[in-house]
């Protein structure tokens, strides 16, 4: 399914333009000082994004630094809404509010804000469901457990998100004004630069909730991690990551260096592949894309599966080829019967199959459930077998490994 919502007037999703949003930031605790904007420079700020490409100023008067000094709701206050009051009426963009809190947020949606930005997905304040049930606002939802951006991986991620869009429609939101944000950063001290390379690398998996996709990664730190550079050096890094986001099907950038990122998600939009998507009298065919089991089965209960039927079904839907090199022609030939057994198949050189090699190469296909029933099955035959039974399985464990990939990558 195609995401194509309309927030406040924007056009947002995979047929439109990537979107920015440019952050002004009111809050002198920031980890990156020169992003703070005061007062007498706010309108000139803001119009100087908007005319370097942002459709969208997200405000914010609380540092989410976690090792910022804090302050009371009433300093947030009272830095946000004067500095509201002077934008609302003088910028054509969609202005967003940065907060956790439900009273902040409804006090800046009456004066004027568009969208509520909370990076603690509901979590920190209850309250804040209500807020957005009852305005029926857009609102940004960041991967939160118990505190921001606690969840560590991909698989909590995904989790976490589909907690808050089950949380929010049972409140009776309207979840296609939500868009998902999946907590780049480190939020808590656990979360490492590891855990902000898999979810970069595997944005797409995203795409599943089929809602827009925000990526907050402007000179976060895991890019000074990876660079040994303070947030005023990694402009380039945070350039790099937003082009590999938005190829993978971000809609939104959340940047501080609007007019830098403008050129690099437009080459970045342009190249990355469209879903096919056939429509004709009234139906639609579309080509689901899912490596990962656990998105198949979220895919599912999207359309109405049971929890029991998506579970039991996910590993027919993900498919996997691997390569089993230098294994003698009668091994390769037992490999082929039994994939096949199992409704999979296998290729393999045309001597082996005459037995005028030795040694050869197979390439085995088949739904992951095929492939895991291939290795137990393995795992009981002689010769090399059950070594390649062993090998199977460790392959599919390291595909799943995010410390395996990301010392790889190091």
């Amino acid at each position: 399914m195609v995401v194509d919502v309309d927030i406040c007037g924007l056009k947002v999703g995979d047929e439109h333009p990537v979107r920015l949003m440019g952050v002004i930031n009111l809050s002198r605790e920031s980890f990156y000082k020169g992003s703070v904007v005061d007062t007498d420079s706010l309108l000139d700020v803001a119009h100087k994004m908007i005319d370097d490409g942002a459709t969208i100023i997200d405000l914010g008067a609380r540092s989410t630094w976690p090792l910022a000094v804090p302050i009371t709701k009433e300093v947030e206050y009272a830095r946000l809404l004067p500095a509201l009051e002077l934008l609302k009426d003088n910028v054509d963009a969609v202005i967003s509010v940065d907060t956790v809190f439900a009273d902040i947020a409804e006090k800046a949606i009456e004066s004027g804000a568009d969208v509520v930005n909370d990076v603690a997905g509901f979590a920190t304040d209850g309250g804040m469901l209500d807020v957005v049930a009852e305005h029926g606002c857009p609102a940004v939802v960041m991967a939160a457990g118990k505190l921001p951006g606690d969840p560590l991986g991909m698989d909590a991620i995904m989790q976490s998100l589909d907690d808050i869009l089950i949380r929010s429609e049972e409140r009776g939101i309207d979840t296609d004004q939500l868009i998902l944000d999946p907590a780049i950063g480190k939020w808590v001290p656990e979360k490492s630069a590891m855990y902000d390379l898999e979810t970069i690398d595997q944005f797409e998996r995203l795409k599943v909730f089929e809602k827009p996709l925000l990526a907050a990664i402007s000179r976060k730190s895991f890019i000074g991690d990876l660079l040994n550079k303070p947030a005023t050096e990694r402009l380039y890094g945070s350039l790099a990551a937003a082009a590999i986001v938005v190829q993978k099907g971000a809609h939104i950038i959340r940047t501080h260096d609007v007019a830098e990122t403008f050129d690099v998600v437009q080459i970045a939009a342009a190249v990355r592949s469209r879903q096919p998507v056939v429509e004709e009298n009234g139906f639609e065919v579309s080509v689901l894309d899912i490596p990962y089991p656990d998105d198949a089965a979220l895919s599912m209960r999207n359309i109405g599966v049971t929890g029991t039927g998506s579970k039991i079904m996910k590993n027919k839907t993900v498919s996997r080829v691997l390569r089993i090199s230098n294994i003698t022609t009668t091994e390769a030939l037992i490999i082929k019967q039994e994939i096949l057994a199992r409704g999979g198949d296998a290729a393999l050189e045309r001597d082996a199959v005459s037995h005028e090699t030795e040694k050869t190469d197979v390439i085995v296909i088949g739904t992951l459930l095929q492939v895991k029933k291939l290795a137990d099955k393995l795992e009981c035959q002689a010769r090399n077998l059950p070594l390649i039974s062993k090998m199977i399985k460790d392959a599919l464990e390291q595909e799943s490994d995010i410390e395996y990939r990301y010392l790889r990558q190091s």
